[in-house]
């Protein structure tokens, strides 16, 4: 299984422009999920309204779950009519929501680069309150040094031009000013296997400095690490990363963002979520606790 694209960035194209991906956000998800209560409330299907907009029902469902383009302000008032909405303060709201789902978030700069379905992965995270990450090959990428993650992506986007390595480079330490976040705060619960740590990523100044960057981060109050030692044995992360994400709002349901080389899945039925919760807190009981864990990185510097 391929290592967290949030971390990776693994499956941009080789030759020829890459396609505008969409960027999926919080607002977006809030939209559409006030929508589609408005619709079932009204009693009118997918189809109905698909008609009634002159567009397919697919866009309507992906509009519905915030995996399309927000509507524009006059979509979104005819869909209001439709429905029958004649509260003021949630028609405002509504189109209001529209008008800030639609602003662009300082990622789109780097939307040339983005690899397959990633940038729902940035829009989320951008905006989350909580990262909680399990992964059993390398470290997340919101930890990662300039040197380790040029080494990531040189190898594992072999052949690539330097010059897309350089960009996604740009990316990967952009996303790292979320970490010094004040408002919301943002925390970060990252749990590693051991295994993270056994295979060399570059030389070993390149390692040293990946395990002083870590120890570094150990020390911030919005930060903690983990390291689930090989002596634990078999546990519930051997299928391989996973992240869960959780926003600001109560009403924002969590997302888990699971990825593998057939592409991004991103997790969002209750069931699903708490089936991942129970297995982060599993993991969690498993590993060593953040003092050992800096023990551990300790004695990884030396050797």
């Amino acid at each position: 299984m391929a290592a967290l694209a949030a971390d990776n960035l693994c499956h941009a194209s080789k030759g020829g422009s890459m396609p505008q991906p969409h960027v999926t956000t919080v607002r977006m998800r809030r939209l559409g999920s006030e929508l589609r209560k408005l619709r079932e409330n009204a009693g009118y299907t997918i189809e109905q309204v698909a008609e009634h907009l002159e567009c397919s029902p697919s866009r309507i469902s992906r509009i519905e779950t915030g995996k399309a383009q927000p509507p524009k302000q006059r979509e979104i008032r005819d869909l209001l009519e439709l429905f029958g909405t004649a509260d003021v303060q949630t028609r405002d709201t509504l189109l209001q929501l529209a008008k800030e789902a639609a602003q662009p978030g300082w990622y789109n700069e780097f939307q040339d680069v983005f690899p397959p379905r990633f940038g729902s992965y940035i829009g989320l995270e951008s905006e989350a309150a909580e990262l909680r990450h399990f992964d059993n090959q390398l470290v997340h990428g919101l930890l990662q040094t300039p040197e380790y993650a040029r080494e990531v992506l040189q190898t594992t986007l072999f052949g690539e031009a330097s010059k897309t390595i350089d960009r996604l480079l740009e990316l990967r330490l952009a996303r790292q000013q979320i970490l010094d976040r004040m408002e919301p705060p943002f925390a970060l619960w990252v749990i590693m296997d051991e295994n993270v740590f056994r295979r060399p990523v570059g030389e070993a100044p390149v390692v040293r400095g990946q395990v002083r960057r870590l120890l570094e981060a150990a020390e911030a109050p919005n930060i903690t690490l983990q390291v689930l030692p090989f002596g634990k044995g078999a546990h519930v992360g051997l299928d391989g990363p996973f992240s869960l994400l959780g926003f600001p709002e109560p009403t924002d349901p969590d997302v888990v963002y699971v990825e593998s080389q057939a592409g991004n899945a991103y997790l969002e039925q209750p069931h699903q979520v708490n089936r991942m919760t129970t297995k982060f807190n599993l993991l969690v009981a498993s590993a060593l606790d953040p003092r050992e864990t800096t023990s551990f990185l300790r004695g990884l510097e030396k050797e």
